[in-house]
């Protein structure tokens, strides 16, 4: 049984959204096996320039299901999080029959569907490109980074001799990831 529990924040939770949630929300509970008992936490929020996030996580005995969308509608935005999540579900759910196929898992904690099996996506390498990593500092590979209109880009720390990542973040600002060898 899944429980839903709805916050908002810069929003009021009128009962008709309250209702629209657990509705979508409630339509998850066919994909889970009835002994899972788990409590879907939900959050509203809206922003100045007129746009809704609704950010759903839900805690499992061996999975976190979340997902969050953003658009200009707030009803949208819950429909494509029940979307997203329902997906989740049933990428793990393939992942986890398979396995037990392969190697005699008891346990599996979603309800089967015969056709979800058909609905997961292959992975699937469609371009390769190779770079040559050059020695710089992170304002300078930040640059290349703008220059190329990329999010991400990959150097080499010319003090460390590392291998670096500098990303554009959602907040418009810049992150670096440090990869040290092992």
């Amino acid at each position: 049984m899944l429980k839903v529990n709805v916050r908002g924040e810069n929003i009021e939770v009128t009962s008709a959204i309250r209702e629209y949630v657990e509705k979508k929300i409630a339509k998850l509970d066919k994909y889970l096996d009835q002994n899972v008992s788990a409590t879907a936490h939900v959050n509203l929020k809206t922003y100045p320039d007129k746009t809704a996030k609704v950010e759903v996580t839900i805690p499992l005995p061996y999975l976190v299901l979340r997902a969050e969308e953003t658009s200009a509608d707030m009803y949208g935005s819950i429909d494509l999080v029940t979307d997203k999540l329902i997906r989740q579900i049933r990428k793990h759910k393939t992942k986890v029959n398979r396995k037990s196929r392969e190697k005699g898992f008891d346990y599996v904690d979603f309800a089967t569907d015969e056709n979800d099996e058909n609905e997961e996506k292959q992975i699937e390498i469609v371009r390769t490109k190779n770079i040559a990593v050059k020695p710089m500092d992170s304002e300078e590979a930040v640059l290349q980074m703008e220059m190329l209109g990329h999010n991400f880009f990959i150097y080499k720390d010319a003090d460390t001799n590392d291998i670096n990542i500098v990303y554009r973040r959602r907040d418009g600002k810049y992150g670096l990831i440090n990869i040290n060898e092992a």
